[in-house]
């Protein structure tokens, strides 16, 4: 898939300390305050919110995050890895090389 500039007029942040220790940056919508990624200040990738994209259906889940924590009415694909808290270094590092 090409990659194209992500195209945001301003993007209001919000900083947190993630559950791996390391700061992580959320970008929301100055208008509506909705959600649009999250930045790892050590990443080298977005992690986008489905909701934000005009079109999610070209995308596919490829795990299951953070399902310690998942509700018991959240459907869980059985056929996919299931991560229970935030993704293993591993798991990081082979994004970061994709």
């Amino acid at each position: 898939m090409e990659q194209s500039p992500l195209q945001v007029k301003s993007i209001k942040y919000y900083a947190v300390t993630g559950d791996s220790g390391q700061l992580i940056k959320r970008g929301f919508c100055p208008n509506c305050g909705s959600r649009l990624f999250g930045l790892r200040a050590t990443a080298n990738f977005l992690s986008i919110m489905a909701g934000s994209l005009d079109d999610p259906s070209e995308f596919h889940p490829a795990m299951d995050v953070y399902v310690a924590s998942a509700q018991p009415w959240d459907y869980l694909n059985p056929d996919l890895p299931k991560i229970p808290q935030s993704l293993p270094s591993d798991i990081l590092a082979k994004l970061e090389q994709s």
